[in-house]
């Protein structure tokens, strides 16, 4: 039992070094709107599969798919889209962003 607290907490530190912080821009705020996306710049050697986990964990969603493109100024930004039973708006809502 103690054993799988302690990976537990392992996993959440991990996750939490995976998401940096939201991307806010006017254009963002449209996907969020529009298309139920959000973005996020996150660590750089965070995959697809990780940066997903960390936002079902840490927002309570499902998500459909994740894309990343590495910025011009070398940071990572990851384009979540979150699952139509869900809504961006209110993650974004809960993250200050709204």
């Amino acid at each position: 039992m103690a054993e799988e607290k302690k990976q537990e907490k392992v996993e959440r530190m991990l996750l939490g070094n995976i998401i940096i912080y939201p991307h806010l821009t006017e254009k963002s705020m449209n996907m969020v709107e529009l298309e139920n996306k959000l973005v996020f710049i996150v660590n750089k050697k965070a995959n697809k599969k990780k940066i997903k986990e960390a936002v079902e964990r840490e927002f309570d969603v499902k998500v459909d798919c994740v894309k990343t493109e590495i910025t011009t100024r070398g940071q990572k930004k990851a384009y979540v889209k979150i699952n139509p039973e869900f809504s961006a708006a209110d993650v974004a809502s809960k993250l200050g962003m709204i």
